[in-house]
């Protein structure tokens, strides 16, 4: 599938490609012994090819920077996520363990230095779109207490009911992939800059990690 920004995103920010894909039957656990050794082997490969002092010009997280810039986000107090990680990583700090389907997501992106976005298909409703948010809307970030009330200028991706995510870069606890989640939606979350080849062939990257660890078939049996 493709989420197209609606008029008033591209209008502000430029055209960019989100792709994503449903998955069914995905089994979601603490991380087994064999992705937790593919973490510790992802995080040596950082250690040894990347250098801190230069991680901002790496030409795609350049490209989530000027993003982020335009749309009012300062990179340098939110990270885009991709390089939030790799800076963990480079302070000599293991990746997060939160379950094997994040995890999963988390080592595609540090591997292709792409955001990606995964949302319960069971805990959805309706179509999504990809617009800025409408002054008062609110969302719960995963891993706060309290709601967020929006300015009515950030970027969402809302199903029909509410907002699931500021984009690209903070899902929602309400619709976050837990344990207990059957069914899956990923998206690889584009930018201006980014070529949209890359946004796919990243997207089937990360397919294939959540598929090693978790499981799932495409589509939403």
């Amino acid at each position: 599938m493709q989420l197209v920004p609606n008029g008033r995103v591209v209008e502000k920010l430029g055209n960019f490609s989100v792709l994503g894909q449903s998955l069914s039957g995905i089994r979601v656990s603490s991380s087994p012994p064999e992705l937790t050794n593919y973490m510790r082997n992802t995080e040596e490969g950082v250690r040894r090819s990347v250098q801190l002092e230069v991680l901002k010009d790496d030409p795609v997280l350049r490209a989530y920077r000027d993003f982020f810039w335009k749309a009012g986000i300062d990179p340098t107090k939110t990270r885009p996520a991709s390089e939030a990680l790799i800076r963990r990583i480079l302070r000599g700090n293991p990746l997060p363990a939160i379950n094997s389907f994040v995890d999963a997501l988390n080592i595609a992106s540090v591997e292709t230095r792409i955001a990606f976005a995964a949302f319960d298909r069971d805990r959805l409703a309706g179509e999504l779109e990809l617009r800025l948010a409408r002054l008062g809307e609110s969302i719960l970030p995963i891993g706060h207490a309290e709601r967020l009330v929006l300015e009515g200028r950030e970027m969402v991706i809302a199903d029909g009911r509410r907002v699931i995510a500021l984009y690209p870069h903070r899902d929602s606890e309400e619709t976050k992939i837990t344990e207990g989640s059957k069914r899956a939606l990923v998206l690889s979350c584009g930018v201006p800059g980014v070529d949209h080849a890359f946004i796919q062939g990243s997207l089937g990257k990360c397919l294939a990690t959540v598929a090693r660890f978790c499981g799932g078939t495409p589509g939403d049996e």
